[in-house]
């Protein structure tokens, strides 16, 4: 295994180190045969982890697989992702989520770790095999029935209170179906002028309200997917006052991207919850900043060519994500790295039970790092993507900071802004 000392470079904290990567760990000792990468000027952070990624494998090999959406991942600066369970067949039984991992373990560049769905088929009508997916060899945690909405309460309520067994998570995507019934996009003034059926915000927000309180009535942890409105921020402010075990995530594009960008009715801008109003993406930042909002998570959603390119009214709701997400967060909450490390590494390591991620660089720590150029500027283009879709959001837009060095237990995936296989 090659050893590597990154010299000079800022750690979170602000501080300046030399770290020296040797059998796995971050190291002390000697670096006389370590292959030296300068770091002036360079953040080291700990490898980013996402909790809500589709890799699409198996059964959607066209838009993505494991391989290249992990590829994708190292790129962005992650070590770690959270593959949903949308797949086809879907992740609903021991065999599919072992393959998922297994296919994550063979790619070799970033820990797959398979999330499982909560009911059959993502029908919601009876449990998926919860217990048998937790004790399998991918060692589920989090659940997720994610592009489907949990609706009905007591098979929400049984879910809580399988996976409180052993310390899971259930990750709802909260969307009331019987509002959101043909919406094409947020409901409010640019929805009625474009003539799009809209998907209100009400539709998010009582599905929350509903779910965090049967979370506190059963004691379990309840993850909220891709919050997106400034209702929402407020339901689980107050949740959390009261001690309610949720945590929350907020996607990229609804931390800059507003309604608007659908009068261009380019289908890249649709997305599932939809983009909202800048009031909600204010609300959103802040929420972030605060912790009311735990994590930044991509939701990065690859599609085909036939699938995005079509009308808006048939495209596939999904953006991509992995490769841009950092970039963002430093256009979001500036140049805060320790905070950058919370969000975006150290708490979504904590929810997934990841143990060997998250951790702060320090002597005997697994060397799971990311270093990033916080003064480069990027232009976004499609085509320069890992991922097999194209489906960007950002396309020409030039965003901050670029991720030059990704190491997964010290083996380095990402080398000079390239992968290294």
């Amino acid at each position: 295994m090659t050893q590597y000392l990154l010299k000079g470079a800022q750690l979170p904290s602000g501080e300046r180190a030399d770290i020296l990567v040797k059998d796995g760990v971050i190291a002390e000792g000697s670096a006389k045969d370590a292959q030296i990468i300068d770091a002036d000027g360079l953040v080291a952070l700990p490898g980013l982890v996402d909790l809500h990624t589709h890799l699409r494998e198996p059964g959607r090999e066209d838009a993505e697989t494991v391989e290249t959406g992990s590829r994708a991942a190292a790129l962005g600066g992650y070590t770690a992702v959270c593959a949903m369970a949308n797949t086809s067949p879907v992740a609903d039984t021991a065999g599919v989520v072992e393959q998922v991992y297994r296919l994550g373990r063979e790619a070799g560049l970033v820990d797959v770790q398979p999330v499982g769905a909560v009911t059959v088929g993502l029908a919601g009508e009876r449990l998926a095999e919860l217990g048998a997916m937790a004790t399998s060899a991918a060692q589920v945690r989090i659940f997720s029935d994610d592009g489907h909405c949990v609706a009905d309460p007591r098979l929400m309520r049984r879910a809580l209170e399988y996976v409180k067994a052993f310390d899971g998570v259930i990750a709802q995507h909260a969307e009331e179906p019987r509002l959101t019934e043909g919406a094409q996009m947020h409901e409010g003034e640019v929805a009625t002028r474009l003539g799009l059926t809209g998907w209100p915000a009400v539709a998010e927000e009582a599905i929350i309200a509903r779910d965090v309180l049967l979370a506190e009535h059963v004691g379990s942890r309840l993850h909220v997917c891709h919050v997106s409105t400034a209702g929402s921020v407020e339901v689980l402010r107050q949740a959390k006052a009261r001690g309610v075990r949720v945590t929350a995530e907020v996607t990229p594009h609804h931390l800059l991207l507003t309604d608007e960008r659908a009068t261009s009715y380019d289908p890249v801008f649709k997305v599932n919850p939809p983009l909202r109003t800048q009031a909600d993406v204010e609300a959103l930042r802040q929420a972030l900043r605060e912790g009311v909002i735990d994590v930044v998570a991509t939701d990065h959603a690859p599609h085909a060519v036939e699938d995005k390119e079509c009308e808006w009214a048939y495209a596939r709701p999904g953006m991509l994500g992995l490769e841009t997400a950092l970039s963002i967060a430093v256009d979001v909450l500036g140049p805060d790295w320790d905070l950058i490390a919370e969000r975006m590494s150290r708490t979504p390591a904590r929810i997934a039970g990841l143990d060997g991620h998250g951790h702060d660089i320090k002597t005997g720590a697994p060397a799971n790092l990311t270093l990033v150029d916080p003064a480069a500027r990027r232009v976004v283009d499609p085509s320069d993507s890992a991922s097999r879709s194209r489906n960007t959001p950002y396309a020409g837009m030039t965003l901050p900071a670029r991720v030059v060095a990704t190491f997964l237990r010290g083996e380095a995936t990402v080398l000079d802004g390239k992968a290294v296989r």
